[in-house]
């Protein structure tokens, strides 16, 4: 396993991942969850980003040192597989595909209510699910002309959603940074916090997609670790900046009850109109970035998992003059559409965050197998001081987070995860020649 990136450049040092990380966590989340976690907490909302953001510090310590010590392509796939066997990196790959589905269609969810702002004739049932239709089927015209057009497609709209979150918290600080310390508070009630962090997970998960290329990090030990800590710290600040902002000028009541777009409502006490308007415009642009992204990474999975026969052979299906794999594109933004006109943002945001939690649980539990049997595959590994308790803490608050979610969100991915046991004890025979013949 140690020898398939031999053939690949590693080019991509501390800067290069740290950006690529923090462009992954800034997505189209934090423009509607501040309401949501104003609701569950009120003033003590920020509270629920800091414990978010030390259970994912715990998290990334584990991804680092598994990114360390297993230097393959794939990211969490392959640091699980490596750990604990074929069986469970497959339902790691599912996890991601799973995750991604929901968290594609709960921003497209998002954008749709983003766009009602900007055309309000568009925030009908109707219209929301034309929209979608439009959007996917947009996405996924590009993504099978050919992969060049859909990353030209990312690159454009990738330093527009920083813009107008900057002139938020910037313009936010000079109008309203006298109210926040009453609008503010960091004690919460231990139940009220838990349900808020499991939402909130949405806004920081993702960080480990920036793992994936580990195949083509330099000094891997070195590499992986400052840079997925300075994301964090980068998120975080950005994180609490906004939702101090924002309640200190709507307030937590008010901020709680804008569920649709609530930063832009933000933008409307600084600004107006023209503020609502700029900050659904970046809204719009980050949402429809994000949807882009997982437009062109999600079908792969599916791609791949027919090519290894766990799916059927035209799962596959490569498009004779693009060479794309158009079957699993169409299917994706199929699925991801269907699940963003039948779900709100908050519910789909759920289901994504129980499947990365449960992904990020294996992953701590890799990262404990790794450092038990000292694997190294990129020189020496990373360690962080009590390193042998890290991944025992990180275990812990995650069953913290995840005991606060309900049966029903238990149950959407217990069974996915169930369904991919079958599927793959199914088809061992067939993807095991196939692996043969790789």
């Amino acid at each position: 396993m140690g020898e398939r990136d031999e053939s690949l450049v590693r080019a991509v040092g501390v800067r290069g991942l740290a950006a690529t990380a923090f462009n992954v966590m800034i997505g189209g989340g934090i423009f509607v969850l501040p309401a949501v976690v104003a609701g569950s907490l009120g003033r003590s909302a920020p509270a629920a980003y800091l414990v978010c953001a030390l259970a994912m510090t715990l998290i990334v310590l584990c991804l680092a040192e598994a990114g360390s010590r297993v230097s393959l392509t794939g990211g969490p796939y392959a640091y699980v597989e490596t750990a604990l066997g074929p069986l469970v990196g497959f339902l790691a790959g599912m996890l991601l595909w799973l995750l991604g589905s929901f968290a594609t269609a709960a921003v497209a969810s998002a954008f749709a209510g983003s766009v009602a702002v900007l055309a309000p004739a568009l925030g009908g049932t109707l219209p929301r699910t034309v929209v979608l239709v439009v959007l996917f089927a947009l996405l996924a015209a590009v993504n099978v002309t050919g992969v060049r057009q859909g990353t030209r497609l990312i690159e454009v709209v990738t330093v527009a959603k920083l813009l107008p979150l900057m002139a938020l918290v910037v313009a936010g600080l000079v109008v309203a940074g006298a109210r926040i310390p009453t609008a503010v508070s960091f004690a919460a009630p231990p139940a009220a916090l838990g349900r808020a962090v499991i939402v909130l997970v949405f806004i920081f998960a993702g960080i480990e997609s920036a793992l994936v290329p580990s195949g083509e990090l330099r000094d891997p030990a070195r590499t992986v670790p400052w840079a997925l800590l300075i994301a964090m710290a980068g998120a975080t600040a950005l994180y609490l900046a906004i939702q101090m902002v924002a309640q200190a000028v709507l307030g937590p009541a008010a901020l709680a009850a804008e569920t649709t777009a609530p930063l832009a409502a933000v933008g409307r006490a600084i600004a107006g109109p023209a503020g609502a308007l700029v900050i659904a415009a970046g809204a719009s642009i980050s949402m429809f970035g994000h949807v882009s992204g997982m437009t062109l990474a999600m079908p792969r999975a599916l791609y791949a998992f027919g090519r290894d026969g766990i799916l059927p052979a035209w799962m596959a299906a490569v498009h004779p003059r693009f060479r794309t794999p158009w079957v699993a594109i169409v299917v994706q933004a199929s699925i991801a559409c269907t699940l963003a006109a039948t779900g709100s943002f908050a519910q789909l945001a759920i289901l994504a965050n129980v499947s990365v939690l449960v992904l990020y649980l294996l992953c701590c539990v890799a990262a404990w197998q790794l450092q038990r049997r000292d694997v190294r595959t990129g020189g020496v590994p990373f360690r962080v001081p009590g390193a042998g308790v890290i991944p025992l803490l990180a275990i812990v608050l995650i069953v913290w987070i995840l005991s606060h979610a309900t049966l029903r969100e238990f149950s959407v991915v217990g069974g996915a995860v169930l369904a991919g046991c079958l599927v793959f004890v199914a088809t061992r025979g067939r993807h095991s020649r196939a692996d043969g013949r790789a």
